[in-house]
């Protein structure tokens, strides 16, 4: 049977590219729920590399500034890049 033209391939999956698309990377200034209050997955990275870097973890951050500390904080324990 031949595959569907509707169907599509691994070249097609965002998750499996290098470069997903212009959406894929945003500046937390441009986050529609960057007010929001940070999610479990950013606290517990951020909680993490706060401790690692032997800095202040902050459990109010919203996520836009959580995303601005651990970006901040992977530079400084050279983690996630």
């Amino acid at each position: 049977m031949a595959a569907s033209a509707s169907k599509s391939g691994p070249a097609d999956n965002p998750k499996t590219e290098a470069d997903p698309g212009s959406n894929a990377i945003k500046d937390p200034d441009d986050w529609t729920t960057g007010e929001e209050k940070m999610t479990g997955a950013q606290a517990s990275y951020l909680k993490t590399l706060s401790e690692e870097a032997g800095e202040e973890f902050d459990p109010g951050l919203t996520k836009a500034d959580a995303s601005r500390r651990i970006d901040e904080l992977q530079s400084k324990t050279g983690r996630g890049r």
